[in-house]
């Protein structure tokens, strides 16, 4: 089974419907809740999530669609570790690098599903679109 951590980007696409990259994030997420992947966030993006989604929506609403989704996906450990590898690395995204390592550091990651591909040039991890991902798996 494949493991896949799904950045901010592609979670914010699901919850705030944003066409037409929202059907690909519903089939990424669906996939997981059917045991065909397992999805993995980190703190930091969940974080996002909940930032932008509450902009749109009621704390009750955030709150709601984030336990679903938690109840689908699992939260990586990030911590100091982490945090000093990202500030070391030569990712020109702080956040991005964020994700990379706790991914990396894990050892439960093996891609990366994101729409923000060019943000994680770095990464020896592959990097896919959620488009991209979905093609590989036909």
């Amino acid at each position: 089974m494949k493991r896949i951590l799904i950045d901010s980007d592609v979670i914010l696409d699901l919850l705030l419907d944003r066409k037409p990259f929202c059907e690909d994030s519903l089939a990424i997420i669906y996939a997981c809740e059917q045991k065909q992947l397992q999805g993995f966030v980190t703190p930091v993006i969940i974080a996002n999530v909940y930032y932008i989604f509450r902009q749109k929506a009621s704390h009750v609403t955030v709150t709601e669609q984030l336990k679903l989704l938690l109840n689908i996906i699992s939260v990586l450990n990030m911590d100091q570790k982490q945090v000093l590898a990202a500030l070391d690395s030569k990712f020109t995204d702080f956040e991005d690098a964020l994700q990379y390592f706790s991914a990396i550091q894990s050892n439960k990651v093996d891609v990366i599903i994101t729409r923000n591909t060019s943000d994680y040039k770095k990464s020896t991890l592959p990097v896919f679109t959620p488009n991209e991902f979905l093609a590989t798996l036909a």
